[in-house]
């Protein structure tokens, strides 16, 4: 319980508790779980707007809540990773630039197109709405395991040093099938948005690793950020008039 108490606090705005220890071999198995509950968060919000406002209000707001709820955590890990690894610069300069507070062209490039393509795809979806804003989220923190998994953290400190302290197993893979099994409720969809996350996941693994051989925090944030952005669209596909 503290493992997942702990991973809702640093995935989130909410403080449930100040006895929950930060200790990330014990939080990661949870995000899956932390995306579960932030998509039920977001589900709600959407359907509660929905009576007020169009629809193309409703999913800009949908946007906002999203980035509010997890308080831009993955959001400036996007922008960072757009400076670092844009070009053919060599790996310690793209860390060195990665980890500067101020952010250039690509980054801001990178979130506004990142925001946007969330918006219009929330926007493009007619059918299974609600699942998908379950289920997508929760889908992006599961490849926060993944990018941990496979490859080597590149810094000698950071905040993301934590989660490479100790070799993730894979039992702590176990609560990806939440999402997995939630997502059958998209119907003929279900598989797309499956293969899509293994996809997305495993062509950013492998990205990292041919351009520098290791990950960092923004790094998998990015990865967050990436797949959230294209589960959307893929649930969104074939929604065209």
């Amino acid at each position: 319980m503290n493992g997942l108490i702990a991973a809702i606090q640093f995935l989130t705005v909410f403080r449930l508790s100040k006895q929950a220890a930060f200790e990330p071999e014990k939080m990661l198995p949870f995000f899956p779980v932390v995306g579960i509950l932030i998509g039920v968060f977001l589900g709600c919000f959407d359907r509660t707007i929905a009576l007020v406002w169009e629809n193309h209000i409703v999913s800009l707001l949908d946007v906002l809540f999203l980035a509010w709820i997890t308080g831009g955590l993955h959001i400036d890990g996007l922008g960072d990773t757009a400076d670092g690894l844009y070009g053919n610069r060599p790996k310690e300069k793209a860390l060195a630039i990665m980890k500067d507070s101020r952010i250039g062209a690509m980054g801001m490039i990178a979130i506004f197109f990142g925001l946007t393509v969330k918006w219009a795809a929330i926007d493009g979806m007619e059918s299974g709405r609600f699942i998908a804003l379950l289920v997508v989220p929760a889908f992006a923190r599961s490849s926060i395991l993944f990018g941990t998994r496979f490859l080597a953290y590149g810094r000698t400190e950071g905040l993301g040093k934590d989660f490479f302290s100790s070799a993730i197993q894979w039992r702590s893979f176990l609560w990806v099938l939440l999402p997995i099994g939630l997502s059958l409720f998209l119907g003929g969809k279900a598989l797309l948005v499956i293969c899509g996350f293994f996809f997305l996941t495993g062509a950013m693994v492998l990205f990292y690793k041919k351009r520098i051989n290791c990950i960092t925090g923004d790094m998998l944030g990015a990865m967050n950020e990436i797949c959230e952005a294209g589960l959307f669209l893929v649930v969104a596909m074939g929604c065209a008039p």
